[in-house]
This record gives C-alpha cells, structure tokens and sequence, in this order.
C-alpha cells in the first residue's frame, strides 16, 4: 500500500439490485466518515473487491451466472476500466484475492476457483485454470454441491486457502507461480452443517478463524504453515445464549491488528458481535452484539488504521461506520451514507 492507504474507500454493490457498481468515497481519517465522490457501473455486480498492493490497481469479481474478473486503474477520477471483463468460467464468483503474482476467485454457484495471471500493466492475462471443488454437506438446501465462498492466501503467501460452504471444509492448495495451477494439498473438515464462509487470520499468522454462515459460529483453527495444516481447535457462538440463531447468517469476519479481537457481520440478526481472543488465539469468547446500523451487513471491513469499522448493509442500501474502543474493542456508531445494495468496502 501506499503511504496514502486509507483515504479512499472503494464500496462494491450488485448492479441488478439498484446498485452503482463500485464507489469512490473520501476517508476522513479524524473521524472515519465516508464521503461518496463517484462511481462507475462498468461491470455487472461488482460484489467483491480488492486492490493491489502498491494502490495502483482495483480487482473486482462480476457475481453474474457467467462470472468474470475485471481490473481497474485508480485514478483521481475514479476506478477507470483497463479491459473487458474476463470469464472465469464459473458461475457467480463472490471473492477474490490476489497472491503470487495471480488473480484468484471463488466462484460460488459452480463450486470452483479460477486463476489468472496479473501482467505488469495490472491487466489480467488469460486464464490459467480452474479448480473445481467436489463434494457436499448434510443440509439439502445449501450444501447440495460445493460451494467456493472466499480464497485467500496465508500470511507467508506459500499456501493459498479455499473456503467451501457447500462442502463444509477448507481446502489447502500450492498455487504455482509460474503456470498459476493449483493442486490441492489437504482438504480440512469442519462441522457438518456449519457452513463455513470467510476466513481471517491472526496478526501472529498461526491462527486462522472461520466464519460460518449456516450455524452461527466462529470455528477457531491452528495454522501450520511449514507443513501447511489447519487444524480447528474451538467454536464460539455468535450470538448470546439467550438468543435464537434461526434466521441468521454470519457473512464476515475481520481480526484486529493486535490480535485481542474479532468482529463478525450477522445477517438477519443484523449486529456485529464482538469477541475477545486470549494471548495464545486459541479460545474465542463473545463479549456483545451492536446493532450494525441497517439491514443485512453482507461485509465488514477494517480501516488501515485499525481505529474504524464499517459494515455494508446491502438490503438498507448503506454502509456504517463506527468507532472502536481500543480496550474493550466495542464499536460505537458514528454515521452513515448511502450505498445501494452495498456488498463490500476496501481500502487503498
């Protein structure tokens, strides 16, 4: 990143729902608020976003049946498209990353992930390949098939991680540099049912935390990452005993940057839980729930800083940001813009 990280927001949003494509806000860095300055729809539902290191480029997925990726410039202007958009060849892409010098999505309706080389102009090269996930889980309606919800690499940048709901597992792939295949190196079983989502890692990098989206529950993990082994270690629940998890569905979790907390998005539920995380990262322990200041936060998302927490309420059409306590790390809500079926907020 640049020493500018953090004074643009760049918000995604689904197109087909009313939304503007990708958003440019202002950050200002006193007091976290948003001010929305353009947007371009140059892409269908650019539901998922990041932007590369060095804060020259943006990547986006198109969520649509016939996924795609596309790259932008950022310019003073806004995110300019580079070139058209390219197929992933996997239907609804929601996530993607970039690692090794590769583009890489997961693609949700399909069950796979794609990889795309990243030339030195910041455009994307022609597909490299496409790994198509097997399986399923025990919940009929959901986990019919796999389901790719999110890639990420781990902080060495050796392994890169894929995070199946529709199979409730998380696989372990080597991506080669060279010729951007992947071969996948260890599938890890979670709870049956759970459905896992997203997942985060430790500032520390020997942890790793899983949201899951179909029982409400952060799944805490041990990170190897010399033999690259994820070995899940606890649960904590998102929500208070007190409380039904029926109607709801974690969609995102962010890890503090000293490693004494996690925040998680609950659809339907629609809060942001927080937990506190002992020294070691091995036990998880819920600490409260905030309202997330709309409906149906769909992506959470930390500032550079690691002072503010935004959440984007897709079925609202907003996104929120809040405060946070540093000793209690208790978000506070400080305001709001709107954002039409937001899906994602980056910073660069």
């Amino acid at each position: 990143m640049t020493t500018d990280s953090g004074r643009r927001a760049y918000i995604g949003s689904f197109t087909t729902a009313g939304g503007l494509g990708i958003t440019t806000a202002a950050v200002d860095r006193e007091t976290g608020a948003l001010a929305p300055l353009h947007s371009t729809d140059a892409v269908t539902n650019p539901s998922y976003l990041a932007p590369s290191p060095d804060g020259r480029h943006l990547y986006a997925v198109s969520e649509t049946a016939d996924g795609a990726a596309a790259a932008f410039a950022l310019t003073p202007e806004g995110p300019a498209l580079l070139a058209p958009a390219v197929s992933v060849r996997g239907a609804a892409p929601t996530h993607l990353t970039l690692t090794a010098g590769h583009l890489v999505t997961a693609n949700y309706s399909s069950g796979s992930v794609s990889t795309f080389p990243i030339r030195a102009d910041g455009t994307l090269g022609d597909l490299a390949a496409v790994l198509t996930h097997r399986g399923g889980g025990p919940r009929t309606d959901r986990q019919e098939a796999p389901h790719a919800h999110a890639v990420l690499p781990d902080p060495g940048g050796r392994w890169l991680l894929s995070v199946d709901l529709g199979t409730d597992s998380v696989r372990v792939c080597a991506l080669d540099a060279t010729g951007g295949t992947l071969t996948v190196h260890a599938e890890v079983p979670l709870r049956p049912g759970s459905g896992p989502r997203h997942l985060a890692f430790h500032p520390r990098g020997d942890r790793a935390y899983v949201v899951n989206e179909l029982d409400p529950t952060v799944t805490v993990c041990r990170w190897d990452a010399a033999r690259g082994t994820l070995t899940p270690v606890g649960e904590t629940r998102l929500l208070p005993d007190t409380e039904s998890v029926a109607e709801t569905f974690p969609s995102e979790l962010v890890v503090s940057g000293d490693g004494r907390f996690i925040w998680t998005a609950n659809r339907g539920h629609d809060s942001i839980s927080v937990l506190a995380l002992d020294p070691a990262g091995d036990t998880a322990t819920l600490v409260t729930t905030v309202p997330c200041g709309g409906h149906w936060p769909r992506d959470l998302a930390l500032h550079p800083t690691g002072r503010y927490l935004y959440a984007a309420n897709e079925r609202s059409g907003d996104v929120t940001w809040f405060t946070l306590d540093p000793h209690t790390g208790i978000p506070a809500r400080a305001g709001s813009v709107p954002a039409p079926a937001a899906s994602c907020v980056v910073f660069a």
